[in-house]
């Protein structure tokens, strides 16, 4: 009876030892994706990335979701732009001053119909472009007249469904500048949600780098409305 009482007892020692050596992994872990995260933002400077992602959102399919945003009252669109993000090869900077964006953040409705959106991207990715707002607003409407949306992207009326690598060969024969490897395809539970350009600093098309493409074997566009 003693042995078995003496069994038990050891038994319940190691449990504990085990929680509280999880529990300190656990907290470890943790802290150090906070500090890794921390030491990222601290480190983001004006001007100090590798390349542009330039993203055209696809305005109908995010409208399915997000019905009261400005752009989505106003009529779907097609692609939209969605922001000219600074990146390294290995992630990306962000946040990187504090400098006021645009006086007028309408000024860009052609091309971003949400001035909450123009705000944002300011804030979060033009701050980190090393360019001031009317300069980095201008790199934008240059990297927009630079891609041809193809025509069967343009304004679909019915869905249909695509491979993301023949979205890539429709943006590939409207702009004999780009490369596969130039375009990046991102979607949702199976739908388009955006096409992506990687560009120099000088918004010239680049091979992108460290970016995750659509897994999706085919996936579906949403028409515009």
């Amino acid at each position: 009876m003693k042995r078995w009482h003496l069994c038990t007892a050891v038994l319940f020692l190691l449990f504990l030892m085990t929680a509280a050596m999880t529990t300190v992994m656990t907290t470890a872990s943790a802290a150090h994706s906070s500090r890794r995260h921390r030491n990222e933002h601290q480190g983001s400077q004006p001007g100090v990335f590798d390349y542009y992602l330039f993203t055209l959102s696809w305005s109908p399919e995010f409208c399915h979701s997000h019905a009261d945003k400005p752009e989505c009252q106003s009529g779907h669109h097609g692609f939209v732009v969605h922001g000219l993000w600074p990146q390294f090869v290995d992630g990306y900077p962000e946040n990187c001053s504090r400098k006021p964006g645009l006086a007028d953040p309408s000024s860009m409705s052609d091309l971003m119909p949400d001035p909450g959106l123009v705000d944002h991207e300011w804030t979060t990715h033009g701050t980190c472009s090393g360019l001031d707002p009317g300069h980095y607003f201008e790199q934008i409407r240059q990297a927009f007249a630079s891609i041809k949306i193809p025509a069967r992207l343009a304004a679909p009326a019915h869905p249909f469904s695509m491979t993301p690598e023949e979205i890539k060969q429709e943006f590939l024969q409207s702009n004999s500048s780009l490369k596969m490897e130039d375009l990046t395809v991102s979607c949702g539970n199976n739908y388009l949600t955006a096409v992506s350009v990687c560009m120099t600093k000088s918004l010239e098309p680049a091979p992108c780098q460290g970016l995750r493409d659509c897994r999706a074997n085919t996936i579906r566009v949403t028409p515009v409305r």
